[in-house]
C-alpha cells in the first residue's frame, strides 16, 4: 500500500519545520520507501508496517503540542509494490509518449 500523510502540530508559532523534520526523520529510518515533497510524504509498505511508521511520526511531530492535524490519504492494492516509483513512471512514460495520461 501507499500512504501520503501530511502531519502539523498545532499551537506551537508559526512554523512547523523542526516538528514536521521530526515526523521525516522517523519515516527515513523506518526504511520503508518513501518521498517527501511540499505538501505530503508517500510511504509504501504492508498496512501495519505503514501504520505503525506513521502513528511513531505523528507523535514525533506532535512533542509539546496540545494537538495534531493528520492528513492521510492511502492506495491499497494488495500483491503490487514498487508503485511509489512505478505510478509516476507509467505516467511519465505516457508524456514523453505524447499520449494521454488522464
Amino acid at each position: 500500500m501507499l500512504v501520503a500523510f501530511s502531519v502539523s502540530p498545532m499551537d506551537t508559532g508559526d512554523s512547523v519545520s523542526h516538528a514536521v523534520s521530526e515526523a521525516v526523520r522517523v519515516v527515513r529510518e523506518s526504511g520503508l520507501p518513501n518521498r517527501t515533497d511540499s505538501m505530503f510524504t508517500t510511504i509504501e509498505g504492508e498496512w501495519d508496517e505503514v501504520m505503525d511508521v506513521v502513528k511513531r511520526a505523528t507523535e514525533a511531530a506532535g512533542r509539546g503540542a496540545g494537538r495534531v492535524a493528520l492528513v492521510l490519504k492511502a492506495d491499497i492494492r494488495p500483491g503490487h509494490s514498487g508503485e511509489i516509483d512505478g505510478k509516476v513512471a507509467r505516467v511519465e512514460r505516457l508524456l514523453g509518449e505524447g499520449g494521454s495520461a488522464g
